[in-house]
């Protein structure tokens, strides 16, 4: 992709939603993950993942973020950010910064689930990150898989269904932290199975 728009006079923008605090060097993102952040024109993200707060963030040429500034529909009667939720999202990248051992705590605890959710039969499609989905496929078993786990299993999960996603994909947004205990996880992996199976998703 670098190559083709630095061929065509094009610019590209990352969007490390998942990425910040989670891959790459110190968490730095998918960017410095491949080693091309010098080759990247744009990277946002928000504060509401790996940040712990509410709001977004943009990094390139100032001369852009001022456009972006000034003219993007989605500042439009915008207010500022709060200075608390700020306040949070400094404190998470000090966090990164200085207990570094946090993200090899997290990577190790997705890595995991990602090998064992796929040993198991879910569909997990390509994710890289501390976000892996559980493709169900049909809005209504989706809602209803969400419910059992949270009812029966305590187990708390996003369901994503149309036309939040395209036909056919719906699925269940499944997140992970480092502090997540190996007891967490294979407690959260019998009750994946387990809904599975009884809604048909995985063999018996």
């Amino acid at each position: 992709l670098v190559k083709v728009a630095k061929k065509h006079r094009a610019r590209i923008m990352v969007d490390d939603a998942h990425a910040l605090g989670v891959i790459g060097p110190m968490g730095r993102g998918t960017a410095a993950h491949f080693g091309i952040e010098q080759d990247v024109d744009l990277i946002g993200g928000t504060f509401s993942k790996s940040l712990a707060s509410i709001g977004g963030w943009l990094v390139g040429e100032r001369k852009v973020l001022d456009y972006v500034q000034h003219f993007a529909s989605s500042f439009m009667f915008a207010a500022s950010a709060a200075p608390p939720n700020v306040a949070a999202a400094m404190a998470a990248l000090e966090v990164m910064q200085e207990e570094p051992w946090r993200i090899d705590d997290l990577r190790k605890n997705f890595t995991y689930m990602r090998e064992e959710l796929t040993k198991m039969g879910w569909d997990v499609g390509h994710s890289q990150t501390a976000v892996i989905p559980l493709y169900v496929r049909k809005d209504l078993r989706t809602i209803m898989m969400w419910k059992e786990l949270l009812d029966n299993y305590g187990v708390y999960t996003n369901p994503f269904i149309s036309p939040g996603v395209p036909p056919k994909q719906a699925c269940l947004r499944t997140s992970y932290m480092a502090t997540h205990t190996r007891e967490h996880l294979d407690r959260a992996l019998e009750a994946f199975e387990a809904v599975g199976k009884k809604f048909g998703i995985l063999a018996k």
